[in-house]
């Protein structure tokens, strides 16, 4: 018999309800769980003692919560976490997330990865069943990948957003059940007898470039704030989240996002209220301001070897000042799993005897194009010792810098070409490093009623941060790009 259990409790599309997420921390709390984390998929994973699972599986089924402790149904994950807080497409809302997740009346045995085609904050492709939206509102791409493939090909045609399930129902039977594999084959079986509504699809989808924005931290939008949490071990109090889970009832939340980063966001947090979710982060010692290389690392559920590596990587990379802005890095420690990143780690025994791993070596990819969303990965280094490791990632992250200089230098001197531009005075601009909000006394702060033409200097001393509420001493100078160039 084992003497822990690890229990998954699917999230689908990342959205619970507070009331619900109440009720099985509760039930955990009470089966003397003390730490939970949320998986790569925007699950919540908790490790049960053995003497306590019988009873937790028995407030579960009272309760209605389904559960597991084993891998057989992965969760619906969606990019709804990132809506309204970072950049989203024209017509995918609130609504048809729930409309889509409503379809799901059945426990898929396949991922299914709901994606706004406008974002780069989930990953479009990590599942079985990828559903991208197209320019076209109320339509979207499907993706299929086969399981346990790397193959990927597109549906012909576009599927309306209220046939998603039936059509994501009848793809796993005919894939699964009727082990159809092949695109043609596959689409047949779908198809026959069966109607759905769709348009052709002419091309295949346009891949918005990468760019992670930061999650953390209190941030504004609109007239209220959305808060990020990240835990640097992953793992997150329930007596926190319990906190976390009253104070959203108190102040009119409903809801909570998990995020494909191991993270929790809440929307909807009215100015009035900001005090309140500051004394809860202080109960807790819950810091909020950790470097945005720090949040860019995607590691395997059910594993602490990916996670002392990424700390081990990070460590490295704050020492040397390594710049990794615009990548991410996903850590692979098991063969079959499979992690998000635009660089990738891979661990792998040198020597084995059965099941013991004698010494383990490192290989180093990056996708195409450095876009975490391609299939195609290009080894970099093969065989790495760890004590080696972090310094190739740094020259792999120089060689994407330099690749990006070199392709922003050659776009800018076929501009300067087309048209002569007149030289003007661009006045420095300030950055603040926790969030990358600029300030540029040109335009000012509207949010702080700051006007165009103040100077940072000028600033108030208790100027802070229109997104993050950093201090104005934490602001860097950085030099603005002309605008009669771009």
């Amino acid at each position: 018999m084992r003497d822990y259990y690890t229990v998954t409790v699917n999230i689908p599309g990342g959205i619970v309800s507070v009331g619900t997420l109440q009720t099985v921390l509760s039930l955990a709390y009470e089966a003397r769980v003390r730490q939970v984390r949320f998986g790569a998929r925007q699950q919540l994973l908790m490790t049960v003692h053995y003497e306590d699972m019988r009873w937790l599986e028995k407030d579960f089924k009272q309760h209605g919560i389904r559960y597991e402790t084993t891998s057989r149904f992965p969760n619906i994950i969606s990019s709804y976490c990132g809506e309204d807080v970072f950049k989203t497409g024209a017509w995918l809302r609130e609504s048809e997330y729930h409309t889509v997740l409503d379809q799901f009346d059945y426990q898929p045995r396949l991922k299914v990865n709901l994606s706004d085609a406008n974002q780069s904050f989930t990953p479009f492709f990590t599942g079985n069943l990828n559903f991208i939206t197209s320019p076209e509102p109320h339509f979207w791409y499907v993706y299929v990948r086969p399981k346990q493939t790397n193959r990927l090909f597109r549906w012909p045609e576009l599927i309306y957003t209220n046939d998603i399930g039936r059509l994501a129902k009848a793809i796993e039977e005919s894939m699964l059940d009727q082990e159809h594999q092949s695109e043609d084959t596959l689409y047949s079986a779908v198809t026959n007898g069966r109607s759905f509504i769709t348009q052709p699809a002419t091309q295949d989808v346009d891949l918005p470039e990468f760019s992670l924005p930061y999650y953390e931290g209190f941030n504004r939008y609109g007239h209220r704030s959305w808060l990020g949490l990240y835990r640097r071990d992953e793992q997150f109090s329930v007596a926190f989240l319990l906190d976390i889970c009253t104070l959203c009832l108190a102040t009119r939340i409903g809801e909570l996002c998990v995020t494909p980063w191991k993270s929790v966001i809440i929307k909807g947090i009215e100015e009035k209220d900001r005090a309140k979710w500051s004394r809860v982060l202080g109960k807790h010692n819950i810091n909020v301001r950790h470097a945005a290389n720090e949040l860019a690392w995607q590691t395997e559920d059910h594993t602490d070897d990916g996670t002392r590596l990424k700390h081990f990587l990070i460590r490295y990379f704050e020492k040397n000042d390594t710049r990794t802005f615009g990548l991410c890095f996903g850590v692979q420690t098991r063969p079959k799993s499979e992690v998000f990143g635009s660089i990738l780690v891979r661990k792998r025994p040198l020597l084995q005897l059965g099941q013991l791993a004698l010494l383990s070596v490192y290989d180093l990819y990056y996708t195409e194009n450095f876009n975490p969303n391609s299939r195609t990965y290009h080894r970099f280094e093969k065989g790495l010792l760890k004590i080696h490791l972090p310094a190739q990632i740094d020259r792999l992250c120089r060689t994407y810098s330099s690749r990006r200089l070199r392709e922003t230098s050659e776009a800018l001197s076929v501009r300067s070409e087309e048209s002569p531009v007149q030289i003007l005075s661009v006045p420095p601009g300030h950055q603040c490093p926790h969030c990358f909000t600029l300030y540029d006394e040109r335009y000012g702060d509207v949010l702080s009623d700051i006007p165009a033409g103040v100077s940072f200097d000028n600033l108030p001393d208790g100027y802070t941060c229109p997104t993050c509420d950093a201090p104005k001493t934490d602001f860097v100078a950085i030099a603005l790009p002309d605008p009669a160039v771009l």
